[in-house]
């Protein structure tokens, strides 16, 4: 067993606004050359996130929709070189 950071951030109830503002965070955390480098400093080498929705009983990932906007249960993964 590991440890694992879990962070849940409430976006409100709009999906279009929820999936924007995953977006702005993501991109803030992913391309900060000084995030970036402590995480690799670290020693973390992956992180993976979703953004679901509290009344959806499977873990669905509203930011991995196919072209039907059916919606993946598989989460984005980012690798950290």
């Amino acid at each position: 067993m590991k440890y694992r950071l879990h962070i849940d951030i409430p976006l409100g109830v709009d999906e279009e606004q929820a999936i924007e503002l995953s977006n702005k965070i993501t991109n803030w955390c992913f391309t900060s050359e000084g995030a970036m480098s402590d995480m690799t400093r670290f020693g973390i080498q992956q992180i993976n996130y979703r953004l679901g929705f509290d009344d959806d009983r499977q873990k669905s990932n509203y930011l991995d929709k196919n072209e039907n906007d059916h919606v993946s249960n598989k989460k984005i993964r980012v690798t950290i070189k």
